[in-house]
């Protein structure tokens, strides 16, 4: 089987983890600290939190922004309803707009029209490691009074105009799931340049109180009080260790993609029916995923099928989230949900070699030419 993903991992990951086994303290404190650190100090950022997962970054750096109850806020439609749900999860009501059919990536030709009095934040997603067009999504949210949360959950590393995905507007959030650029199985950041929004961030990840680790260094034992409800948010040391070793190895990581996203687009040339992956100017695209469009000729599910029963596994892309029926949306993103319906992610991955992509498009090639 040549897989869709697989995370690239060696024996530097083993040895941070060790370390953290050897100290005793395995729940959140030095190596997550040093994660934190190390992750702000490579995007540039001023302050970074990590977290379980992108999803509990999505919920915090909403929650931090004072999104709540009646509070409306634009999402990019085709994405993983993680998105929606974090607003969701604030008590507001997530907005969807539709995307362009090149990037994927929201349209900023239709934010203003859903803007309303109730209108909080938006958050323009990087989808699959490709930068939305921050410049027009700052200027509407600076012309409306209104705050940026950045899905970057695909795209540590990625730059739009030179500067990091994810640390252009006021939050950006990171996701290190195994599909990701690089992995902790599960596991989020949070970065941001503003102190007291770091500092709540951090507060409402720990319970709403001050971690263990930092109470540990008080000369005085103190109790904690509680005073807002907070969450268990927190990402533990061994989490934290493996992200450690991983983000050593990410630019080499992402400079393996490039080379292979490169030779998949001359590979599929010739295949009439499979349209590569767009890039934009002025952005590194991280490729957290290959993502074609299949020709509306063919059948994308049948596609995939296919190439499963002969040892190739592909993925749809994400989802148009607006026809999720847990939002009960009336609203209408028809790019999102053609792109849904057509977009099939081929396998991209660090030990992927050029051979295995030779092999998939002669399969391809032999296989689905004739299918409708």
């Amino acid at each position: 089987m040549i897989s869709l993903a697989r995370p690239y991992f060696d024996s530097e990951e083993l040895h941070e983890i060790k370390k953290v086994l050897d100290s005793g303290w395995v729940s959140q404190g030095p190596k997550a600290k040093e994660f934190e650190d190390k992750v702000a100090d490579y995007v540039g950022a001023k302050y970074a939190i990590a977290v379980t997962n992108c999803t509990a970054a999505l919920h915090l750096a909403l929650l931090s922004l004072g999104v709540g109850q009646g509070d409306e806020v634009l999402v990019a439609d085709y994405t993983f309803p993680a998105t929606g749900h974090s607003v969701l999860y604030c008590g507001a009501k997530p907005i969807f707009v539709d995307v362009n059919t090149d990037t994927y990536n929201i349209n900023c030709d239709n934010i203003e029209e859903q803007i309303t009095e109730s209108t909080k934040a938006i958050i323009p997603v990087h989808t699959f490691g490709q930068p939305a067009e921050m410049d027009k999504i700052v200027k509407i949210a600076h012309d409306y009074n209104l705050k940026i949360v950045e899905d970057a959950a695909c795209s540590l590393g990625a730059k739009y105009r030179n500067k990091y995905a994810g640390t252009i507007g006021d939050v950006g959030c990171y996701s290190f799931h195994a599909r990701k650029g690089i992995t902790t199985g599960e596991g989020g950041m949070v970065v941001t340049d503003d102190k007291n929004l770091a500092e709540k961030l951090k507060y409402l990840s720990v319970f709403g109180m001050k971690s263990a680790w930092d109470r540990e260094k008080y000369q005085v034992p103190t109790i904690p009080e509680f005073l807002d409800v907070g969450y268990n948010y927190k990402m533990s040391d061994i989490t934290a260790a493996v992200g450690v070793a991983q983000l050593k190895k990410i630019d080499k990581i992402i400079e393996k993609k490039e080379k292979l996203a490169k030779y998949w687009n001359e590979q599929l040339e010739d295949i009439d029916f499979i349209s590569k992956p767009y890039v934009q100017n002025n952005v590194r695209h991280v490729y957290q995923s290959y993502v074609t469009l299949i020709d509306k000729r063919k059948s994308r599910n049948k596609l995939i099928s296919i190439l499963a029963k002969h040892g190739i596994q592909t993925q749809i892309g994400t989802y148009a989230s607006h026809i999720q029926p847990v939002y009960n949306s009336r609203h209408k993103c028809p790019n999102s949900l053609d792109i849904f319906n057509r977009a099939m992610a081929l396998p991209l991955y660090y030990t992927l070699e050029e051979e295995d992509i030779d092999f998939i498009t002669k399969t391809i090639k032999e296989l689905v030419g004739g299918l409708k």
